[in-house]
């Protein structure tokens, strides 16, 4: 396991977004067990006025980035989805349910607060956000899992992770394996 994708339900400000099922978090704790780079997504993609990098940059970046011998990425960006896909050894799909994801991003703003916070945590909630929550197992998931299944699914090793417990309980076991 050198280069891992983690994806799943989101929820910061764009269609990729941070939050909700523990994906930045999941991405610092596998970046410091595999001795990784640890790239967050939504902080390559928005500066600190919330401004998106251009689409075509952003892919070039991404692309650079699986280019590395070891990484860490988080975030859906299903357009540019592929690019890890293809790369990664290790796909990761937080797949929360709905109540949890929402449960997530509202407890993350009170810990947390607004804003960007150097570390993957990107907050900006507001109605579109919620929306995209709240219908990402519906909308967004079969998208993402058809996406698993034609570009890593074969290739890389794809891990379904639920809950937050069996996240711990996944991460314990890789560390045991890394050590």
């Amino acid at each position: 396991m050198k280069k891992v994708a983690i994806v799943g339900c989101g929820g910061s400000g764009g269609s990729g977004g941070s939050g909700g099922s523990g994906k930045s978090y999941l991405a610092r704790e596998l970046g410091r067990i595999l001795n990784a780079p640890v790239t967050h997504l939504d902080a390559a993609f928005y500066d600190d006025e919330w401004n998106e990098l251009p689409m075509e940059r952003f892919a070039d970046l991404q692309r650079e980035l699986v280019a590395q011998p070891r990484w860490v990425i988080d975030g859906n960006y299903n357009s540019t989805l592929q690019i890890r896909l293809e790369a990664c050894d290790t796909v990761v799909l937080m797949d929360v349910s709905t109540a949890a994801a929402l449960f997530g991003i509202f407890s993350r703003q009170l810990r947390h607060g607004a804003g960007h916070k150097g570390n993957g945590v990107h907050n900006r909630i507001h109605w579109g956000v919620i929306k995209y929550v709240a219908t990402y197992r519906r909308k967004m998931r079969p998208r993402v899992m058809a996406k698993i299944g034609e570009f890593a699914s074969g290739r890389a090793d794809v891990v379904l992770l639920s809950s937050r417990r069996q996240t711990r309980r996944w991460l314990r076991k890789v560390a045991a394996e890394h050590r």
